[in-house]
């Protein structure tokens, strides 16, 4: 048999390669298909985007006014940790009273109207002993420490009392 028969009983059907080794060496890489885009494509989503950021920025704003707003309450806290007597603690809650409260409201309020001020704006009755230690505090300045009753009564009324018409 001649050499050109040789060859061409080995092509067939497939293109002029009878085996699959033959084909493999013929493929070609396919071409990379084109990036996908980071950017979306429709209006929509830009859209949303704006809401999303013009939401972001409303929280934002609403989280610093109301830190700032608050920013009596932590410095009351912070002198509450500090304080030990309980003429210390009656001056620091008036303190805080007018920082929160229009002065007209708060000033002139002395003895049992004093303590049911506190009770109301603070959301629960100020509890009986540590009212009276607190309405007695200035008139002993001997008293070295305030009891514990009257710590966390304090601490309860700085952290919770609510001023009306705003949410603190």
């Amino acid at each position: 048999m001649s050499e050109s028969a040789a060859t061409s009983s080995q092509t067939g059907a497939a293109g002029g390669y009878e085996t699959l080794a033959g084909l493999i060496g013929d493929l070609a890489e396919p071409a990379m298909p084109p990036p996908v885009p980071l950017i979306p494509q429709t209006w929509g989503w830009a859209v949303l985007a704006a809401l999303v950021l013009v939401g972001l920025a409303w929280a934002g704003w609403r989280g610093y006014r109301h830190r700032k707003a608050n920013a009596y309450r932590r410095a009351a806290l912070a002198e509450l940790a500090g304080t030990q007597s309980a003429a210390d603690m009656a001056v620091l809650l008036r303190r805080t009273a007018l920082a929160a409260y229009p002065r007209a409201q708060v000033a002139g309020l002395t003895g049992r109207d004093w303590l049911g001020f506190l009770g109301q704006s603070g959301g629960q009755a100020f509890p009986e002993a540590a009212g009276a230690e607190l309405l007695s505090a200035p008139y002993r300045p001997g008293q070295a420490t305030a009891s514990a009753e009257l710590r966390a009564a304090v601490r309860h009324w700085v952290s919770h009392h609510q001023v009306e018409g705003t949410h603190r």
